[in-house]
């Protein structure tokens, strides 16, 4: 091939189609968890996370709601994955050889999210949410019905591999993914470039701006203990049981079981069975779906 402006411009034509229909067909499992959060600067204020508004009898005036602020602010970050292609390669017409490569970049681009997502559920039980305290805490601050504060839990103490129950049922997520640039195939495919006349290497890479943050804590609940029917049972309770300010239930609905490989099996006994391991039928059956996440590995 010969190195000119009109065959460069098609080699890049060509490595973005591998690209995208990579990027396409690869599957993510974060929008499962996480709420997509347009952004327009370099970071967003979520002043509205633990704010609670509820419905009463309209006698007399509209009563307004207080709702409680919050700092809680994301920052985007940048990222980029990056190949070189050697010119010699190019003028060998042997540009075949980066086709995987250049479908791997696709896959990744799509599954970065997954990566930083559960990245950031994982270390739930010791990083802080919009309320100051760990996402995976037994003491969140909560206004009981006379405006005292009494102490939440969503958290489960133990020493065995952490599994997660969420609810994914409301318009807010236990997670978000804050998208300020998507992902971009760009090049640089200049005869010109410094690294083209150093390295004789044409550059093709991805890069986006994105970050996560924790959304509302009370639609999570993280565990340390053993995964079993008293457990999740309790765990289920717990996070159906809570109440937000003002002693308004929330009606949490937990409907995720989050899990990394070596829990398939249990998670799947005690939601998916039909029978207990005694032979009983299993009450639990449908209580949860299972998402088991290589990234929890």
């Amino acid at each position: 091939m010969i190195i000119n402006r009109t065959n460069l411009s098609a080699l890049f034509t060509g490595f973005k189609v591998v690209f995208t229909e990579a990027f396409q067909a690869a599957q993510s499992q974060f929008d499962r968890v996480a709420m997509t959060v347009p952004s327009s600067t370099s970071k967003e204020t979520y002043a509205w996370l633990g704010t609670v508004t509820r419905f009463r009898e309209w006698l007399g005036d509209r009563v307004i709601q207080n709702l409680a602020t919050h700092d809680f602010t994301i920052k985007n970050r940048s990222f980029e994955n990056t190949v070189g292609v050697d010119r010699d390669d190019i003028e060998d017409d042997a540009i075949g050889i980066y086709r995987p490569i250049l479908a791997q970049l696709g896959q990744d681009a799509k599954t970065h999210p997954d990566e930083l997502v559960f990245a950031l559920l994982a270390a739930g039980f010791d990083s802080a949410c919009y309320d100051g305290q760990y996402f995976f805490d037994a003491d969140h601050p909560v206004l009981d019905e006379h405006g005292a504060i009494q102490s939440a839990s969503n958290v489960q103490a133990g020493a065995a591999t952490p599994w997660f129950l969420l609810d994914t049922t409301k318009a807010i997520k236990p997670f978000i993914f804050q998208k300020r640039k998507d992902y971009k195939f760009v090049a640089m495919d200049q005869e010109t470039d410094e690294a083209v006349f150093s390295r004789k290497q044409f550059r093709y890479g991805v890069d986006a701006r994105c970050n996560v943050g924790y959304g509302l804590w009370q639609l999570a609940f993280g565990s340390k203990a053993t995964l079993d029917e008293t457990n999740f049972s309790a765990a289920r309770a717990a996070m159906m049981s809570l109440k937000g300010d003002n002693g308004k239930p929330l009606a949490v609905r937990p409907n995720l079981l989050v899990v990394p490989p070596s829990l398939e099996t249990a998670a799947k006994k005690l939601v998916m069975a039909e029978n207990t391991a005694n032979g009983a039928t299993n009450i639990l059956k449908g209580a949860a779906d299972v998402l088991v996440c290589p990234w929890l590995a």
